[in-house]
């Protein structure tokens, strides 16, 4: 239905270019992979590291309780998710600053520092540089893990938006696989591997310090914010492998205008703009859903299995029908999951059930609330106001990731199989609010997917003027004023 009527509309359809491909492989191997391969990386050299964490205590101070490793092991685990949400903290200032491919670059010089000292740990006898390391390299995730998925969303053709914004998921998905591969006893997970294991996570960044270069700029950012309209055209011909931009470039205009009406918007302000409130809501029930399902306590019990389902069919089946299917396969899940946990001790067949499960409730997280938030906050607000959504976005993404890390145990402790109600509880609440809340985004533009939020914003969003009134270089009609008024 939507391409017939971009098919009446005269609308071109984009395409994946070579640019364009190689463009999102680059940043989703050199930030996203790292985000996913540091998740999983302490995991299986655990044992090793507490060996050498309680070697280095004893030499220096004397005997060292369970307790204290307990702690200085449960530190150096959560400082991942506490850097992230201080890296999410400086998405906003620094995509405005040096622009989504600057970020990207800036944050993979300084990956590097704390591969570096995670890899020549052993070597100086300091297991305090391992817990620093884990911070900074947590800050550099929380960086990438909203502007690669920013940069990408910027880059994409609309029809291709969602496939496109699929791609950091996918690498996230492949960095905890090869953690694991990797931390296979007979390769790196031993007592001579585990400091080069640690360290390797500086490979990735250097690769796309290396090549990222070579790639445009968000073209939406350098028209919009920066006003340099000949980069801007000239990145978008590269991306879209034509010379004819000028649609492209002309809605781009429309969204200037918009944003002129309705102003700049900073993180102090966003909060109280009203033609945003629904989308900043939504941001944040999604961001918490997501970390609040129960994924990393269904990692608690089986750390090894994870899928990027939903990667080919996310433009066919639209973003809101797949987090709906994601958010109830994971509700159920839940549910059959604490019965079969219940019952795990006393039928023999049960375990099985369990395993169903995980690989049920993993599969249902892959395909809606695992990689969908990101490629629709990047459809839900425009040119200015996406940078600080997406600080929003990533800091409740990482508190509740911190939470979930803090808390499961201690409910798992108290609650025992009967925990996983709670996330399903969690995963039914978040189905809800989307199913009335959340529109369908698919094939929109963003200041389409603005129009949507605008009567549950109680504003109107127009847009009707003349040419003069946005600037161009003879391209022909191609949007009016933009006014917003409160109904």
């Amino acid at each position: 239905m939507d391409e017939e009527v971009n098919m009446k509309k005269g609308e071109r359809k984009g395409k994946v270019t070579l640019i364009l491909a190689a463009a999102s492989l680059v940043a989703g191997f050199g930030s996203s992979f790292q985000y996913g391969y540091n998740v999983a990386v302490v995991n299986s050299p655990a044992p090793e590291m507490q060996q050498f964490y309680r070697r280095i205590y004893v030499d220096r101070y004397g005997p060292m309780s369970d307790n204290l490793l307990t702690l200085l092991w449960s530190v150096t685990v959560s400082m991942y998710p506490l850097g992230g949400f201080f890296g999410s903290l400086m998405v906003a200032p620094l995509v405005n600053k040096f622009g989504r491919k600057g970020t990207l670059l800036f944050n993979n010089i300084f990956s590097i520092v704390p591969a570096i000292m995670m890899g020549v740990s052993e070597v100086a006898g300091s297991f305090e540089i391992i817990i620093v390391a884990r911070f900074l390299v947590g800050i550099c995730a929380g960086l990438s893990s909203n502007v690669v998925p920013m940069y990408l969303g910027e880059i994409a053709p609309k029809n291709y938006r969602g496939a496109v914004g699929i791609v950091p998921q996918l690498f996230i998905t492949v960095g905890i696989l090869v953690a694991q591969i990797f931390g296979i006893r007979s390769i790196l997970g031993n007592k001579e591997g585990w400091p080069i294991m640690l360290g390797l996570t500086g490979i990735p960044a250097a690769i796309e310090l290396l090549l990222l270069p070579f790639f445009p700029e968000s073209p939406r950012y350098m028209l919009i914010q920066k006003g340099d309209e000949k980069t801007a055209r000239k990145g978008l011909q590269r991306l879209r492998g034509c010379e004819d931009v000028d649609e492209e470039l002309c809605e781009m205009r429309v969204e200037e205008q918009s944003e002129r009406a309705e102003g700049r918007l900073s993180l102090l302000n966003l909060f109280t703009f009203r033609s945003l409130r629904w989308q900043l809501l939504s941001v944040i029930f999604m961001n918490m859903g997501q970390q609040l399902s129960g994924v990393n306590a269904i990692y608690y019990y089986a750390d090894s299995i994870y899928s990027s389902a939903g990667v080919f069919i996310v433009e066919k089946s639209g973003r809101k029908l797949l987090l709906l299917i994601g958010f109830g396969i994971c509700c159920a899940a839940c549910v059959i999951l604490t019965i079969a946990l219940y019952f795990q001790t006393t039928l023999d067949w049960i375990p099985y059930v369990s395993i169903v499960c995980v690989i049920v409730y993993v599969i249902g997280h892959a395909i809606g609330p695992s990689p969908i938030p990101t490629v629709i906050t990047t459809e839900m607000f425009r040119q200015s106001s996406r940078p600080p959504a997406f600080m929003v976005a990533g800091s409740v993404h990482w508190l509740s990731n911190f939470t979930v890390g803090l808390v499961f145990p201690f409910l798992e402790r108290g609650l025992g199989p009967y925990s996983f109600i709670i996330f399903a509880c969690i995963c039914l609440a978040t189905l809800i609010y989307i199913w009335i809340v959340i529109p369908e985004t698919k094939n929109k533009t963003f200041l389409e997917t603005s129009k949507l939020f605008a009567q549950r914003n109680k504003v109107e969003i127009m847009a009707e003027a003349s040419d003069s009134e946005i600037k161009g270089t003879g391209e022909g009609n191609c949007g009016q004023e933009i006014s917003s008024t409160f109904l």
